[in-house]
């Protein structure tokens, strides 16, 4: 294992990987003061190599690692790969491809739902992992062994992970089964934070359209200035508060200070100006450009429907060994209950035919669930009047 902090090193260590089939990749990033994550330490491991980048380390160009993360001829492993392709596409505009999640590969294997790595590798590999650095300060210099051990642990066992899981997936036939939801994480529109969009978090909270147009123009405010001055959301304004004022829709100073939740004086400061300002620019929104929201109806007279698929969902997820997340969600559930054309990965291609036709054959009763020695099983029958 070695530590590098120059980029002559790094540039030798990373051309030592490109005739590597595959190479595992690991960051350690901090971002509970930041917007955007601060990445402190990025483990690489290929072959019989493995070592970790100090990207902390003062000059370092980590060209060199980001040209191995777009070199095609490369598989990259990650494990719960979202934050740490959010780096390197904040860094470099481009996601990594060809990639493999091992997290979302297990879930196809049958080791339930969003499987840590610590039980995956103890699953797959019988090792233990010692996680007494996780938590520790990957900011703080020097780093010490035991941080450097823990991080290269990661991608080291990540190999073997790799090798069980994609052989398993080989041998039943179901690497295809992954491309739906790693072309979700090779779209680089999956990290774009638009301001424009940012309302979506709070979509359940707008009552009529004056709060929904408050909202939108509140929760973009917040996520720009968020961005532009790299500090979480919350330290701009606190989700509830956010959501009491849009509701409020307070017009001037006094009524901004009225609000119970909001922090005294600062009506008066620019941040209760901009506030006021967002505030009156949802208040001039033209309701007929505003986006449509449902409102509570998804469950309606569709409620049984849904926990019949529930139950289906577990009976297939049982019978193929795949998690049920990984075939569908509960709103994909809620979807399929309302309409048999619904937008949802759950009746698109390997999930499908798995799960989506049977849905809509328990949701028409073309197919029926029962209990044999304990467990659901499903009925199919033809009707007897059809010619």
């Amino acid at each position: 294992m070695r530590l590098i902090g120059t980029s002559a090193a790094l540039g030798e260590a990373c051309a030592s990987l490109k005739s590597c089939a595959f190479i595992t990749v690991d960051t350690e990033f901090h971002r509970e003061t930041t917007f955007w994550p601060k990445l402190c330490l990025i483990q690489i491991a290929g072959g019989d190599e493995a070592f970790a980048i100090d990207a902390l380390a003062p000059g370092l160009d980590l060209a060199p690692f980001l040209d191995l993360m777009g070199d095609t001829r490369i598989i990259k492993v990650f494990h719960a790969a979202r934050q740490d392709l959010e780096i390197i596409w904040k860094l470099s505009g481009s996601v990594p491809t060809p990639l493999f999640d091992t997290q979302i590969a297990a879930m196809v294997c049958g080791y339930g739902d969003q499987v840590s790595y610590g039980d995956l590798v103890r699953q797959c590999c019988g090792v233990s992992i010692d996680k007494s650095s996780r938590f520790t300060d990957w900011a703080q210099r020097p780093l010490s062994a035991a941080q450097l051990a823990y991080a290269i642990a990661d991608v080291t066992h990540l190999q073997k992970v790799y090798e069980h899981l994609h052989a398993m997936l080989q041998r039943e036939g179901r690497l295809a089964w992954l491309d739906e939801d790693l072309a979700l994480l090779k779209d680089p529109a999956t990290y774009i934070q638009a301001p424009e969009r940012a309302w979506e978090r709070f979509r359940s909270r707008a009552r009529k359209p004056r709060d929904l147009a408050v909202l939108m123009e509140l929760a973009q405010w917040r996520e720009t200035e968020a961005q532009e001055r790299d500090i979480p959301r919350g330290r701009v304004l606190k989700d509830d508060l956010l959501i009491e004022i849009a509701l409020a829709a307070p017009k001037d100073a006094a009524a901004l200070a009225q609000l119970r939740s909001f922090p005294r004086g600062m009506e008066r400061a620019k941040i209760g100006a901009d506030i006021l300002a967002a505030v009156a620019a949802g208040l001039q929104r033209d309701p007929k450009t505003l986006p449509v929201v449902e409102r509570g109806q998804r469950n309606g007279n569709g409620g049984a429907t849904v926990e019949l698929l529930k139950v289906l969902l577990r009976q297939v997820s049982e019978a193929e060994g795949v998690a049920p997340r990984v075939i569908a969600t509960t709103d994909d559930l809620e979807d399929i209950a309302m309409s048999d054309a619904a937008d949802c990965l759950a009746l698109q291609g390997w999930r499908r035919e798995i799960f989506g036709n049977k849905a809509l054959e328990l949701k028409h009763g073309r197919l029926a669930l029962t209990l044999e020695q304990g467990r659901v099983i499903t009925l199919e029958w033809q009707d007897q009047a059809a010619p």
